[in-house]
């Protein structure tokens, strides 16, 4: 696609990720992650997202501009949400930024960033 960029940069501020009410994921070593088209993803270093929340699925997707991804599904007390939280793990190199970081939808989970509830974007991964 012409005319499609990626920019990759750390992110001053303290985000936390929350799934109906249930904090999953609070970093204030984020980077954030511009596509063009897309709303901002905010990848997370492993060790800031509760691993016992995870549940692997087979979903993988391939991205021309960062690689293969590997999905989770994130389970907690109301129930399982699939498929809503992805890493690369062997990224091109231009994306190396976000190696195996992990990234939420923020369509699907509720993203607070310094304190502040963030609007859920509209996208075809919405639902």
């Amino acid at each position: 696609m012409e005319g499609h960029t990626i920019a990759i940069e750390p992110l001053e501020a303290h985000i936390v990720v929350e799934i109906d009410g249930v904090v999953v994921a609070e970093s204030r070593e984020v980077v954030v992650l511009q596509e063009t088209g897309l709303p901002p993803r905010y990848y997370f270093p492993r060790a800031h997202v509760r691993d016992e929340v995870l549940r692997d699925t087979p979903k993988q997707t391939e991205c021309p501009w960062k690689g293969e991804a590997s999905y989770w599904s994130v389970e907690v007390d109301s129930g399982t949400h699939d498929n809503v939280v992805w890493t690369y793990t062997a990224p091109i190199e231009s994306a190396a930024a976000i190696e195996g970081r992990l990234a939420f939808f923020n369509e699907r989970v509720d993203h607070i960033i310094d304190g502040e509830r963030q609007e859920r974007p509209e996208t075809p991964w919405s639902r």
